[in-house]
This record gives C-alpha cells, structure tokens and sequence, in this order.
C-alpha cells in the first residue's frame, strides 16, 4: 500500500500548539533555531576548576560515530541510523564558550544539526550515573554497571541430562538390588559406580564417580538384575560435565548490558544474589500549552493532550524512572520556577520549542544560564526539538507538541541521552525493505511508521503526519528515510518501538 501524502503542518485533534509549525515542507525549517554545536572532543576543560570532564575523548567506537556523521544532504539510511547511536563532536559549529559552564553557547542562528549528528550529540552529552548494588528482583530493566563474572563453575558438578541410567564401562550392566531407589536431583551416590554396573539416575542429578555415561530410559531394557542397551552408548553421552557452560571468574555478560529475565536466570545460576547496576535516570515531565485539556472531551478550540499519558511509560521502558508529570500553561514564569526547581537528570518538555509569542523554552532557557547543545534537527517530523544542559549534571529535552513530532524527538535526542546516562551500550539496528514508495525530503531525514510483514519487508503506514498517533500505534517500527528529494525505496534502518522491539532501537 503506498502512504497518502502526508498532512499540512500545524495542530491535528491530538496536536499541541507548535509555534512554528512542524511539516514535511522544505520551506518550514530553513534557518530557524540556533544549532549549538555539541562540545569538541578535548573539551576536558574545567568550569572554575571545579566541574568535571564530560565526553572528552569518549571511545574509539564514539570518535568514529562522529566522524561518520554525515551533512543532511550526504545522509544515506544506514549511516543516518548508525551515527545517530553513537557520539559526535560536531566542530562545523564552531561554537562560542559559555561563561559559567565553559561550554560552547549558542551564537548567530545557524542550519539545524543533520539527524545523525543530533542523535551522536545527545548520545555523548552525559556520562553514566553512579552504580549501585540491586537485589535480582529489581534488576530487570536496569543496566550491568561492572562485567558479569561466574561466582562457580556451570555446572557446578557432573550432571546428567536425561532420565536413564548411570553405567560404567560397556554394557550389559548390572543393576542394584534395589533399582527403584536411584539417584535423584539434588541428591548424590553414596559409593563409586563399580565398571559393569549401572544405577537409575533423574535429569539433573549429580554423577556419581566412576560413571562413564548416561543411558536414556528410551534406549535401555531390562531382564532381571540386568540392563541392556538398544543403542549403542557413547563415552560421556548425556553428562553434562562440570564447567561445560562457564568456569568461575568467567566473564558472563560485559558492562552495559541491558538486564532481560535471560540475564537474570544466568546471573542467579552463576550464584549471585544482587548485581552492580547503573542508577535509574530519573526524569520530569512538564507539558506546557494553554490549549490542552488533560480530560473528557475538548472544546472551545482546546485540544487533549496526547503526549502526557504517553510520556511517562515510554520513559519506563527505556530504562528510566518517571518522577512526576507537571502541567502548564503558557506562562514564563512558572517554567522557569519548575526548571530551576527540579533535581532531576532529565527534563522532558513538550511544545513551546519554536519562536512564537507563546514559546517561552527559549527565553527560559537563557535565563537558566543552560547550554543548548542542539537546536533544531533536519528531520521530518520533529525539527524544532532541542537538547540543553541545565547544569553538569542535568539536561532537558524540548520536545515538539505535535504527538508524532514529539516521538520523533524522543527517538533522536531522549533515548540516546538515557542511554548515556544508563551507561547502555547502543544497540545495532535492523534494516527492511520498503514495501511501497515514501517521498524523501530535500534536505532533511523522514521518521515514517512502518509494519513488518514478513521476510525483510516494510510497509509505510499512511497516517504519519506529525500532529497523527494513527500509524504509530499500528507500527512495528520508525524507518529512517535518507534525504536526498526523491522518492524512497528499497532497504532502509528501523528504529525499533518499546513493544515490539527485537532488535535495535528504544528498548
């Protein structure tokens, strides 16, 4: 199915007003914004003496990131997404230093960042908060703060795999007087197995010594006090010797991984009963617009607010920890109380991002003293959004009002930035073919929901206009469409969706 074209730019019955607007029209983002440049790779340097260091040579794999951080126009799918992960030190900027922070501070109006640059940006902008220890039943979802290491060999002792029989030595084997008894899981022989013997044994029980293999209770008879094999018995068939799957102080699992109920059985099969994990992020909410109605049914040209409800369990799947949402209207003031006020790692504001009288982030952002390290990214939608650092320790994230505009902004600077700060690893990305055409932009990167339907196809979804939740919540996945201004096809990235993701992405 080929998408519809997409919708006019502006507010939809699920939209926040957006100032400016946020469209797919090459004319709606030229020169709006003032794209801070993100710190340069030295920037080592201490505000005062006393801040310290952040992104400063971060990693051979980081470096490369930016490098490959291609301009809007070079941008292809596959380095788009995979720059976007990583970090880069964007010098084209060349931006100025801010006097407090010892940052560089937003100048003359300058072209929004490319979407990988952004994304490479966001990813460098914070370093991993502090480690903790977290008993297993907290763990999932977290990050490994150290390497997973085996506390004991896996298996801890000779173990049998299948019901059957221990023997030793070639068959036929004698059985104990007492067949019925056997060794059970959890228990142990009392005595060697003596060559020509055989005793009954359970999956998972210990081998007891002098056993040479495990006959299957399928491929064993017996006559009397005697055991016969109807297949031949291989040396060591169905033992599963001790260390077979890790010797202790093996490494299990490297630093940064995220913790799944996988990680956690190995973890307690390896003998641990908590593990070293990487502080949630904790992040605020503040939706602003003096439009929005939070229940029931709008009128009187108010519109509901999508993005509130939205917001909060995104952020959980990512990882981080919702602290509170708060809810505003158009008033300066009291943004800059609740900005000045928080301690939280993230702040997360939607709408308000563009330059209309009603936008106060901006000038709110000024008076805070923050540091805008992007402003504005060439993506389609979502290219007012905009990442600042309050203080050393604390960003925000202006997202735009428009609902699939703001998921757009959650997926290039959130997610990224979380993920820093979760000291996660980035993960790798899936790519598909587009199953039908999607215009690209001139300039900027697309973000279009798609469905998975079989083999490595991907079908455009039709409702994808920025003020639209439609095709999202039928999605399977966010391609990334290359600009370039013609028409898309073949493979391109995804960016997975917390409730389907395999692969790459958000989770």
């Amino acid at each position: 199915m080929s998408p519809s074209p997409a919708p006019a730019d502006g507010t939809g019955a699920t939209g926040h007003r957006n100032g400016n607007g946020d469209g797919d029209g090459a004319d709606t983002a030229k020169g709006k914004g003032n794209a801070a440049g993100a710190r340069p790779a030295d920037a080592a340097e201490k505000a005062g003496g006393g801040e310290k260091a952040r992104g400063a040579a971060k990693t051979a794999a980081a470096e490369k990131a930016g490098a490959d951080a291609k301009t809007a126009g070079d941008d292809k799918a596959g380095g788009d997404a995979d720059a976007a992960r990583g970090t880069t030190d964007a010098s084209e900027h060349e931006p100025r230093r801010h006097p407090r922070h010892g940052r560089p501070l937003t100048a003359t109006p300058r072209r929004p960042l490319p979407w990988a640059t952004a994304g490479g940006v966001a990813a460098g902008a914070a370093e991993p908060l502090p480690a903790l220890a977290a008993p297993l039943a907290d763990a999932v979802g977290r990050t490994l703060a150290a390497p997973l290491t085996a506390l004991t060999d896996l298996p801890s002792f000779d173990t049998s795999a299948m019901d059957g029989w221990a023997v030793a030595g070639p068959g036929p084997w004698r059985l104990p007087e007492d067949a019925g008894q056997g060794i059970l899981a959890g228990h142990t022989g009392d005595e060697a197995l003596r060559d020509g013997h055989a005793v009954p044994i359970a999956t998972g029980a210990r081998i007891p010594a002098g056993a040479t293999a495990v006959l299957r209770t399928e491929h064993g008879r017996t006559s009397g006090d005697e055991l016969h094999a109807t297949r031949r018995t291989a040396q060591g068939q169905d033992i599963r010797p001790r260390g077979q799957e890790c010797r202790r102080d093996d490494e299990l699992l490297p630093a940064g991984t995220l913790i799944t109920p996988a990680v956690l059985g190995l973890a307690a099969a390896a003998g641990h009963d908590e593990l070293p994990v990487t502080a949630r992020p904790r992040v605020l909410i503040v939706v602003l617009g003096d439009e929005l109605v939070h229940e029931g049914l709008p009128e009187d040209g108010r519109i509901r607010d999508a993005l509130g409800p939205m917001l909060a369990p995104w952020l959980r799947s990512l990882g981080a920890e919702a602290v509170g949402t708060v809810r505003l209207g158009d008033d300066a003031d009291a943004l800059h109380d609740a900005l000045a006020a928080t301690d939280a790692d993230l702040v997360i504001t939607t709408g308000g991002t563009a330059s209309g009288p009603r936008d106060h982030l901006h000038p709110t952002l000024r008076r805070l003293d923050a540091e805008l390290l992007v402003d504005g990214v060439a993506v389609r939608p979502g290219h007012p959004m905009l990442l600042a650092r309050l203080t050393p320790e604390r960003h925000l994230v202006g997202l735009p009002g428009n609902p699939l505009a703001a998921v757009a902004g959650l997926l290039t600077l959130a997610e990224p930035l979380l993920r820093g700060l979760s000291g996660r690893a980035a993960p790798s990305l899936r790519r598909a073919v587009l199953t039908g055409p999607v215009p690209s932009h001139p300039s900027d990167t697309r973000l279009v929901p798609v469905v998975l339907r079989g083999g490595d196809g991907a079908r455009p979804l039709r409702f994808h206009g920025p003020a639209m939740l439609r095709g999202l919540a039928a999605a399977d996945a966010i391609a990334v469409i290359p600009p370039g201004g013609n028409t898309a096809r073949g493979r391109v990235a995804l960016l997975d969706l917390p409730w389907t993701a395999t692969g790459g992405g958000v989770c």
